[in-house]
C-alpha cells in the first residue's frame, strides 16, 4: 500500500472513539503489519507525474492523496481496491477494484 493509505488509516484510529477503538486499532496494525507500505521513490514520483499531467489535459483534477495511491499502485503493478471508485476512474493505466458489499 502507499504509504498515504497507512496515514489515512492510522487517521481513522486516531480521530476514533467508541467502545469499539481497540479492536479497530488492532486490526489496522495487523494490516500494516501484513501489507507492505510502498515508497515514494523515483518510480513513483514518474508515475505520479505521468498522471498529474493526465489529469490535467483532462481537466478533471484529483485529489493528491488518490494520485499518490494510484501511482504507487501503477509503479508497482498493483491494483487500487477503494470503495470510492471517483477518485481513480479513468487514471491511465490504473486498475481499480471496488470489493463487494
Amino acid at each position: 500500500m502507499a504509504g498515504v493509505t497507512a496515514a489515512e488509516l492510522l487517521l481513522g484510529v486516531e480521530l476514533g472513539e467508541g467502545r469499539d477503538l481497540r479492536r479497530r486499532r488492532a486490526f489496522i496494525e495487523q494490516l500494516l503489519e501484513a501489507i507492505p507500505v510502498e515508497t515514494y521513490g523515483l518510480e513513483v514520483a514518474r508515475s505520479h507525474a505521468g498522471l498529474l499531467a493526465a489529469t490535467r489535459r483532462a481537466g478533471r483534477p484529483r485529489s493528491a492523496h488518490d494520485l499518490i495511491i494510484a501511482a504507487t499502485a501503477l509503479a508497482s503493478d498493483r491494483t487500487v481496491v477503494t470503495m470510492d471508485r471517483r477518485g481513480f476512474d479513468g487514471l491511465p493505466g490504473v486498475d481499480v477494484r471496488v470489493p463487494p458489499g
